[in-house]
């Protein structure tokens, strides 16, 4: 792609999410989630391949739905109490059809169909783009409405989406895959908790952000998008593939690295809030993600070569690993310790 043209992709990108997460009217937040989308879709069919041209149209015909919903909630808000302030939303239908339109826009069950398949169709770092910094405008609405939104119909969606998303990542063996139903299992944890504590699912969706930016961004240095590539990497880098085991099990949410933190606070707050039922579903489910995480750290890590998997070698260069991903590797790591500071900062 020209430099030029992806250098005003990127910008429409950033401009789009700034608009939406800093307006206060739900047509300059609608606007913002537009130029998101016209932003993004050149950047995933980038690759002229069939598989990214229907990933494209996927996204686009359901981010426009999603689009369309967002404004005929507002209006029908507008309609009944004259208010177009996004932190006034009243109306029950209004806060039923945000409610999907934002799991829509999210990919929460039972809207989460296109995302897997969009993810697959994308390069990595696209894929790295549709599961982070698209994530923050529906995110930021979802914050800004969520004393409006219906309790039951979102924990429904919530533990939902984290079975579906632990289900169907089980026997999947393209990498993009697994971090879809990996990003639909971490956005069931954060859509339970906006009612309770919004500031809670901010904290969840930054960390998630760093673990996944840090997963994506090791993913596409050893250039592994299927399971089978990814038993060949350990000669490549071996020191990237020890710190891409720990990264996973961070995301799994094991205690003494920095993914238990957010899962430690929610399943506290859910016990304080009189969820104690919901808390354990949810920390059950949880073990279905832990298996998959597993599985890829197993297959990067623990399967040493010589091994039976009829794989070409690839060729690889030793270039060294970018100080981003180490960084972001050291961030989604050992956070945890500092979880007070971190707890007076939100």
């Amino acid at each position: 792609m020209n430099p030029q043209a992806k250098l005003v992709f990127t910008i429409s990108l950033l401009l789009g999410t700034t608009i939406t997460i800093s307006s206060n009217h739900w047509v300059m937040a609608w606007t913002g989630l537009e130029i998101n989308t016209l932003a993004i879709l050149p950047l995933i069919s980038k690759s002229h391949h069939p598989r990214a041209i229907e990933a494209a149209t996927k996204y686009f015909l359901v981010q426009a739905a999603a689009s369309a919903l967002v404004l005929f909630s507002s209006m029908t808000n507008a309609w009944h109490t004259g208010q177009w302030d996004i932190t006034q939303l009243t109306h029950p239908v209004s806060c039923l059809i945000l409610t999907s339109a934002i799991a829509m826009k999210l990919g929460l069950v039972p809207f989460h169909f296109w995302f897997p398949e969009v993810l697959q169709g994308s390069p990595l770092t696209t894929g790295l783009l549709l599961s982070t910094i698209m994530k923050l405008p529906p995110m930021a609405l979802l914050f800004m409405t969520s004393p409006s939104l219906n309790p039951t119909l979102l924990t429904t969606m919530a533990i939902l989406s984290t079975a579906l998303g632990g289900w169907m990542g089980l026997n999947q063996t393209q990498t993009r895959k697994i971090l879809a139903f990996s990003s639909i299992s971490h956005l069931g944890w954060m859509a339970i908790i906006v009612i309770y504590n919004p500031k809670l699912t901010l904290l969840n969706f930054y960390l998630y952000v760093l673990m996944t930016s840090t997963v994506f961004l090791t993913l596409n240095s050893i250039k592994a998008l299927k399971l089978s590539t990814l038993m060949t990497t350990w000669t490549k880098a071996p020191a990237l593939n020890t710190m891409l085991l720990l990264t996973l099990l961070s995301l799994a949410g094991l205690p003494p690295l920095t993914g238990f933190l957010p899962k430690w606070l929610i399943i506290q707050e859910l016990t304080k809030q009189d969820m104690a039922p919901a808390a354990t579903i949810i920390s059950l489910l949880s073990l279905l993600g832990l298996f998959f995480y597993l599985r890829l750290a197993y297959c990067a890590t623990i399967t040493l070569p010589p091994h039976t998997t009829n794989h070409m070698k690839l060729w690889y260069t030793n270039k060294p690993t970018s100080i981003l991903v180490a960084i972001l590797t050291t961030m989604s790591i050992i956070l945890l310790p500092i979880s007070p500071m971190i707890l007076t900062i939100i």
